[in-house]
């Protein structure tokens, strides 16, 4: 395909998609062919009486709230390592944009700089070094609903994440193309969703600029799964920084700026907090005396088969299946049982996709008799960091990384 007739297609594509969401998304909410509901045939009562909704580009995901969308991945999509761009969660703070027109849309890149650039969707797959990898995307509140206290937000189960390979340019070739000036500090990023009111803060991070020049797996991607990225998954660029909590991955980048100084936006400084602990963690119920922003992921392992609930045959070999996943240093083992912890199994790990990725594991297993059993699963990092057997507690519902119980009925 031309650079021209891909521009075009781009273009028709991303306001095609628009035009589809601005007559569709001032609704309550929509629903596909048939209204179901996120928990049939499942006893997680977080899910019970959500429906399944589809917005546009997106195949029936569960429904938190529409105004910002914020949609959950069903659980079933985790049954492979890449999941879906059509079945990705959505997670706003404000008003996505409806349209792009990358006839005039440009990526500016400015501040402490020698060279400040103002570049086109074409300069950036033309001008640079292409990158490609594969990592797992998880909002810092997925799993916040489980929380014991109770915490304020989004009331997520374990589907606000994904995993998918994401394709563009290192951010520090384009910093580099711009001549970072001697006393920069830390890089903001903003995108393309905009405060409906003024007294709300727009959405901007920020990275530092160490942070950035020393790992080049941090990229502006310009495709997901080996397509244009999703118009609810960030159209047409988005940050990329494997290894750390989905608030930092700007959707719809539009402007880059270099800072000589520290940066302190509101979505730094006063959100996505999390305890000075070494667990990130305080006492149930009470308030840490010190915050820092949220940075790396957790170590996570969650089982996707058999689904809570579910009725088994006894003594039939039955496969248990899930995905683990961490920070980045690659999971080494996941061990698992099928009697409430009493005893533990090592598993099968899948193909490694990266150490950023989600890792698939099974076990054969096979139910000795009929009854109640609770499966677990515990995920261990090459650095040896792993699950909790008690969930820790946070005031923000954040880095929820317990051993999870799966309940199941053999008859």
């Amino acid at each position: 395909m031309s650079s021209l007739d891909r521009r075009s297609f781009l273009r028709t594509w991303g306001m095609t998609s628009a035009a589809i969401a601005t007559s569709l998304w001032g609704r309550e909410f929509l629903v596909g062919p048939k209204l179901a509901w996120a928990a049939e045939g499942s006893e997680d009562p977080l899910l019970a009486g959500r429906p399944l909704v589809r917005y546009p580009g997106k195949t029936d995901l569960i429904l938190l709230t529409s105004r910002p969308p914020q949609l959950e991945t069903p659980m079933k999509y985790f049954a492979s390592a890449i999941t879906p761009n059509e079945a990705f969660y959505v997670r706003y703070h404000i008003p996505p944009p409806t349209q792009v027109d990358l006839s005039t849309w440009r990526l500016k890149v400015t501040g402490h700089l020698d060279k400040p650039l103002e570049l086109s969707f074409d300069d950036l797959q033309s001008k640079f070094p292409r990158a490609s990898i594969v990592a797992v995307n998880q909002c810092s509140g997925n799993g916040r609903g489980y929380f014991s206290p109770r915490v304020f937000g989004g009331q997520w189960a374990n589907g606000a994440m994904g995993n998918a390979e994401w394709t563009g340019v290192r951010l520090r070739d384009v910093l580099s193309a711009a001549g970072v000036k001697p006393g920069a500090v830390d890089v903001s990023f903003n995108g393309l969703d905009q405060p409906v009111m003024p007294t709300i803060p727009d959405f901007v991070k920020s990275l530092s600029v160490s942070r950035i020049m020393d790992d080049p797996n941090v990229l502006v991607a310009y495709q997901m799964n080996g397509q244009p990225l999703p118009m609810l998954n960030g159209f047409p660029v988005r940050l990329i920084v494997p290894g750390w909590y989905a608030t930092y991955w700007v959707k719809h980048l539009s402007e880059i700026t270099v800072l000589d100084k520290e940066f302190d936006g509101f979505w730094m400084r006063k959100a996505y907090l999390i305890p000075d602990t070494p667990c990130g963690c305080v006492e149930p119920g009470s308030a840490p005396a010190h915050t820092v922003p949220i940075n790396r992921l957790d170590v996570r392992s969650l089982m996707i088969a058999p689904t809570g609930g579910e009725r088994l045959a006894a003594r039939k070999a039955v496969a248990l299946k899930g995905i683990a996943f961490d920070s980045g240093y690659g999971i080494q083992e996941v061990v698992v049982s099928t009697d409430n912890g009493a005893s533990w199994r090592p598993a099968q790990l899948g193909k490694d996709l990266g150490n950023y990725s989600f890792r698939e594991w099974s076990l054969q297993w096979t139910p000795p008799r009929m009854g109640r059993y609770s499966l677990m699963a515990r995920a261990t990092n090459r650095i040896g960091e792993s699950e909790p057997s008690e969930a820790l507690w946070n005031p923000a519902g954040y880095l929820r990384n317990v051993v999870e119980h799966v309940d199941v009925t053999v008859a």
